[in-house]
């Protein structure tokens, strides 16, 4: 994380003003733009000044269910639309996505508050999904064999699930929305995506750049809303429906898996996460204080899978620490739109309420404030990077995602007790490492209870690899060669032995 004091100057007002104007403010339902069914609108706010940005359309639960029966009525024409045709529509959304990379960066900035680096950051890895899952769409295969015995043959298969619930969070706006939509037109399934209410423009913009790259018609539909538990409450009871992918908090996950079980849909659920991010005392230190401010700085601390728990060995405990306050307080927190910004907003105010609230009980309970600890005063909702030093094993801040700009530090003196503080929690999504050994870089990726390791890094997201979590942090994968299975079905056809038909 560093400033950017000497990259691209901020954008004008008035730039900001046109890139609004050009956004779509209603909802896509059948390839047509148009209001709610009721007239109702919601506002979208800049989280670095609070004020609006758009008024838009909200969906209703009228609208929902013309958004599926949009999804239905096409969904046997899409998946019999033939790959190559499929893979070149997700093609073109690529080259039209990275083409308006300023505009998504600016847009997501606006909506979400993250600085523009970290913005332009997004759209490339957002856009990558399109152009992975354009290459998975003609390897879509299945397998033809000869039963053990030798009397029938074996021939397996793959479908689209068919119509599928998107809900997205409103923290990578841009990403998760095509981390979600690639695999499912790929597969050849059709789309409702329900997007965050903080932040829609993003999802707005890209189901624009999607019809302009060639998606017919009822594939993909968007019904942004304020009343989301009613409006998607029903499309899950709807037998038509046939799959639910959910990116967010495992208490809306859980609700979500339980309302799903009465159509038996198949669900994909990225969940809540609580990473630890381990410093051995044979660690490059400056990389890993180098790993521990994108993990724990990206996208404001706003993330999954963010450093929750830094736990340092005690050897190095003391050293790693000064540099990262040192680092830390270099972090210039600005509106993203200003070239120095390296740190944004918190999303709104209920966001950085919690993280004041979740310092305060830290520091009740025991740990030494070391750097930062307290909300930036003036229009928006900055909070100052901060550090908590000698945290309690039982401080609420090692059991709850802070989704903010704060680093708990907790020292330990053995490899088993670095994994036994690693894994004691109800999260599995990812976990951090810094070591130079070989071996116990290989135990940790064994031992440690998530669904993704990171060693010597603080960035492990990519397109190309498998996306997820165990234990309370979700079902499914997404990206990689596995993000496109969880939007097929299997099927198997037994044939009998054709050396025996015979005329």
């Amino acid at each position: 994380m560093t400033s950017n004091s000497s990259v691209v100057p901020a954008p004008s007002p008035e730039d900001e003003r046109a890139l609004l104007d050009s956004i779509p403010t209603g909802l896509l339902i059948d390839g047509v733009w148009r209001e709610s069914s009721d007239g109702g609108t919601l506002d979208v706010n800049d989280p670095s000044t609070g004020q609006l940005l758009l008024t838009i359309a909200s969906a209703t639960p009228s609208d929902g269910a013309a958004a599926l029966d949009a999804a239905s009525r096409v969904q046997a024409s899409w998946a019999a639309t033939a790959p190559r045709v499929r893979s070149e529509i997700l093609r073109k959304a690529f080259e039209l996505v990275t083409a308006r990379a300023e505009d998504f960066a600016l847009l997501m900035t606006l909506e979400m508050g993250k600085p523009l680096a970290e913005s332009r950051a997004e759209v490339a890895y957002g856009a990558e999904f399109l152009r992975w899952f354009s290459e998975e769409t003609n390897r879509i295969g299945g397998r033809y064999t000869t039963a053990p015995d030798g009397n029938s043959r074996l021939l397996v298969t793959k479908r689209p699930v068919g119509p599928s619930l998107l809900i997205t969070p409103w923290n990578f706006p841009l990403a998760m929305a095509t981390r979600k939509i690639g695999p499912a037109i790929a597969a050849g399934c059709t789309v409702i995506l329900k997007p965050a209410t903080l932040t829609p423009l993003s999802a707005l913009l890209f189901a624009q750049v999607l019809n302009e790259a060639g998606v017919p018609a009822g594939v993909v539909n968007v019904i942004q809303t304020a009343h989301a538990g009613a409006v998607t409450g029903p499309l899950i009871s709807d037998s038509r429906l046939r799959k639910l992918s959910f990116t967010g908090s495992t208490e809306v996950g859980q609700r979500l898996i339980a309302q799903s079980a009465e159509q038996v849909l198949r669900v994909s659920m990225e969940l809540g996460g609580n990473a630890p991010l381990i410093v051995f005392d044979d660690a490059d230190i400056d990389l890993a204080v180098s790993g521990t401010l994108q993990a724990k700085l990206r996208n404001g601390g706003e993330a999954c899978t963010a450093a929750n728990r830094i736990l340092v060995q005690s050897g190095v405990a003391e050293k790693f620490t000064a540099q990262l306050i040192e680092r830390m307080r270099e972090q210039i927190v600005a509106r993203g739109t200003l070239p120095e910004s390296a740190v944004g907003p918190l999303v709104d105010e209920d966001s950085r309420a919690k993280v004041e609230e979740l310092v305060a009980a830290t520091l009740d309970s025991g740990a030494t404030l070391a750097l930062g600890g307290h909300r930036i005063d003036g229009p928006g909702y900055f909070y100052q990077p901060t550090i908590l030093t000698d945290v309690p094993a039982d401080a609420r801040i090692l059991h709850e995602e802070i989704f903010g700009p704060v680093a708990p530090i907790t020292v330990f003196d053995t490899e088993e007790e670095a994994i036994r503080l690693a894994n004691d929690t109800e999260f599995g999504l990812v976990s951090y490492a810094f070591t130079t050994d070989l071996n116990r870089g290989l135990r940790l990726a064994e031992q440690l209870e998530s669904g993704m390791v990171g060693l010597n890094t603080g960035i492990i997201s990519n397109p190309a690899a498998p996306f997820g979590g165990v234990k309370h942090s979700g079902i499914g994968r997404e990206g990689g060669l596995e993000g496109i299975e969880e939007y097929l079905e299997t099927r198997y056809i037994g044939i009998g032995d054709p050396a025996r038909q015979t005329a």
